[in-house]
């Protein structure tokens, strides 16, 4: 039995991964809280896998927060690297992001691959790509450092930017008909992919992803019509997305081509096991509920 323990108690991430590895059997997985010096406090020497989710998330650029986001995204991580691996725990894996590459601020196709340079454009990528730099020094055949570069995390009951779509596809009376095509994770399929990881006691970077991309125009249609709402989608409005991608970021986060290379993504193990469409039924009911 793997013994876990999660560096971030109450995440939405964590806990829904404790959840579902906890449902699937073989594993005891503990939480932590790191928002004061809890998680110093904990024996580490008793788990196999330290699995690191808390940090600030990415939902405030205010510049006053910048030194906040290093201490927390950055500091805070090489810290609890270290302090497993002086603990004898064998595999950290670290939560980082899809942003460490950069953020979309324009309307421009960008297909993420092996090659492409990182390249953050915000402190909050800049602080996880600097976390990841701290930790994999650390890395040695007793200790296995695994980063997973997740794109949009989505799921019943999660936050973000994705819950807000949703909610806009049930009151907007018309939205524009710009597709796109952008990587998403269904918080299932991360989760099963952290259970591979420990399973398969994996070391390196990763870019988990759902298997089929995602479209805006798409989501908004899915969301719409499960709550019986009549939205009308025209390209009547390209033009003003098109004008707006100049001086509205959002428009740019809404409506870019940005996605990693499905190759980035296969691993080897089935870890897509929920369909987009599947997952997207099951964040309407959840929101029906």
């Amino acid at each position: 039995m793997k013994k876990i323990l999660i560096t971030g108690a109450g995440s939405y991430v964590g806990e829904s991964v404790r959840k579902y590895m906890m449902d699937y059997g073989g594993y005891q997985i503990d939480a932590v809280d790191t928002m004061g010096d809890a998680w110093k406090k904990a024996d580490y020497s008793q788990y196999d896998v330290v699995y690191h989710v808390a940090g600030i998330a990415h939902v405030n650029a205010d510049p006053k927060m910048e030194a906040l986001y290093y201490k927390v995204n950055r500091d805070l991580t090489i810290e609890v690297a270290r302090h497993a691996k002086a603990a004898g725990v064998k595999q950290f894996i670290f939560m980082s992001s899809q942003i460490v590459f950069h953020e979309s601020q324009s309307l421009k196709t960008e297909v993420l691959t092996s090659s492409t340079p990182e390249n953050p454009n915000g402190f909050y990528g800049d602080s996880k790509l600097q976390a990841e730099n701290g930790i994999k020094p650390l890395a040695d055949e007793n200790f296995k450092v695994c980063i997973l570069r997740p794109c949009m995390i989505y799921g019943p009951n999660a936050k973000g930017n994705f819950p807000r779509l949703a909610k806009l596809a049930t009151m907007v009376p018309v939205f524009p008909e710009w597709h796109n095509y952008r990587s998403m994770l269904y918080i299932d399929n991360l989760a099963e992919f952290v259970r591979q990881c420990v399973d398969q006691e994996l070391e390196g970077t990763f870019y988990p992803q759902n298997r089929e991309l995602a479209d805006t125009v798409e989501i908004i249609r899915y969301f719409a019509k499960a709550a019986d709402h009549k939205v009308w989608i025209t390209r009547l409005l390209n033009p003003f997305v098109w004008l707006g991608s100049f001086v509205l970021q959002p428009i740019n986060k809404m409506f870019a081509t940005y996605y990693y290379d499905p190759e980035m993504s296969s691993y080897g193990f089935d870890y897509q096991l929920v369909s987009f469409e599947e997952s997207l039924m099951r964040v309407a009911e959840s929101i029906n509920q």
